[in-house]
């Protein structure tokens, strides 16, 4: 089971460093009614990269440590405190950053992890790992692939291996059953993988990558980094239901000397497939849950994890957006929040407690401008340690 939460540890079990962060959690309130009334998903990004949310936050040391550089959820922005998800795991001087919500590429920077000087800032991540193609966990992707030959001039390591979902063959279901098929989006390719996605970028941006190797030989970004989709064949050809089947054991990412990565399939359905990741090193291990609801697959990596970084839904949230809505868009927006996240009541007791984790970190925050004492009581039913995420907290990893 889980350690007892240690001495510096309120009696809710939440660490008191973390109680900075009621100050600005009313600040947005009122505007998120109205935002919602055309949103398809909820939650807070941030695009100012000011690190308002983490002037106080907690910075431990040490050779391999967890930093969140975003903890929002969702395409919609309503907390400029927070920048969309994005999580770097850092072991010695090796990044390795799980997806890429809006502001996390500037969070990088803000983070300290990139060595000293200008045109650096990539020059020590080593992989760059997506748990599903939803926008706000990957809408800084194309900006950090187009300005990659300005932010590492120093950079003297093998590319940047990106590693995410491949092609999808069946389009997702339609939801409520029966609705009508809406138009389909690049009907040639319209599921793509990571590395698909990843040369319509190159073409995407041809002409400023013409214009700078022309004019000042800037070298093509598609020599910076090294794009894989995760092969699943054999595994799961996903259908239009996306439900993942039970895995009997994880799926081999990637062993970059002493860390050592794998996945696992977790429930974010219809999207699919989403993927969960776990690193482990010699100081101990992190696993980063993606979107996703209650997973067995999930319970499975995370098994006796020190660090579980997992998504978390306020369903009282999910309730009041609903209520504002059509019925035929309420319904639908209910199916997806509900089915496929994670809520309050089931993050600690469900899935933490059952995994035997020994810190839950809450990140993908929906909504980010929630009360702090709202997320603190996913403690019910977990008696590890539990930490309410803050945008450029770093944690230290050790057994």
């Amino acid at each position: 089971m889980p350690e007892a939460p240690p001495e510096n540890v309120g009696s809710d079990g939440i660490p008191q460093p973390e109680h900075h962060l009621g100050g600005f959690a009313h600040a947005n309130r009122r505007r998120v009614l109205s935002l919602l009334a055309g949103a398809s998903a909820t939650a807070a990004l941030s695009t100012s990269g000011a690190p308002t949310a983490a002037a106080a936050t907690p910075r431990e040391e040490g050779r391999t440590r967890v930093v969140l550089l975003g903890t929002a959820g969702g395409p919609s922005v309503f907390d400029p405190g927070r920048a969309g998800v994005s999580t770097a795991v850092v072991h010695e001087d090796r990044v390795y950053v799980v997806d890429l919500g809006v502001g996390s590429y500037r969070r990088l920077g803000q983070a300290g992890l990139d060595p000293a000087g200008p045109g650096n800032l990539l020059a020590n991540v080593r992989g760059i790992f997506f748990t599903h193609l939803h926008s706000d966990h990957m809408v800084d992707w194309p900006s950090l692939y187009a300005t990659a030959a300005f932010n590492s001039i120093g950079r003297t390591q093998p590319p940047i291996r990106v590693f995410g979902p491949g092609r999808r063959s069946e389009l997702p279901r339609v939801f409520p059953p029966g609705s009508p098929e809406p138009p389909i989006v690049n009907p040639d390719d319209p599921m793509p993988g990571i590395s698909a996605m990843t040369s319509y970028l190159r073409q995407a941006f041809a002409a400023d990558l013409n214009d700078r190797a022309r004019d000042s030989a800037t070298p093509d970004p598609s020599g910076v980094f090294e794009p894989r989709d995760i092969d699943l064949t054999g595994v799961w050809d996903v259908d239009a239901a996306g439900k993942p089947p039970r895995l009997s054991g994880p799926i081999p990412v990637w062993e970059d000397g002493e860390v050592r990565i794998t996945a696992t399939l977790v429930d974010h359905h219809p999207t699919a497939p989403a993927f969960a990741y776990r690193f482990d090193t010699p100081d101990g291990s992190v696993v980063v849950s993606g979107d996703t609801t209650v997973t067995p697959n999930l319970i499975d990596l995370a098994h006796g994890t020190d660090y579980l970084v997992h998504e978390v839904i306020d369903k009282r949230y999910v309730d009041r957006t609903v209520s504002q809505l059509p019925p035929e868009q309420a319904n639908a927006l209910r199916e997806h929040l509900l089915a496929s996240h994670t809520t309050i009541e089931q993050v600690g007791r469900d899935v933490a407690e059952a995994a035997c984790a020994r810190n839950l970190v809450l990140t993908h925050l929906v909504p980010a401008d929630n009360e702090v004492g709202r997320w603190r009581l996913a403690q019910k039913g977990y008696s590890g340690r539990l930490i309410v995420g803050a945008d450029l907290m770093s944690l230290a990893v050790r057994h």
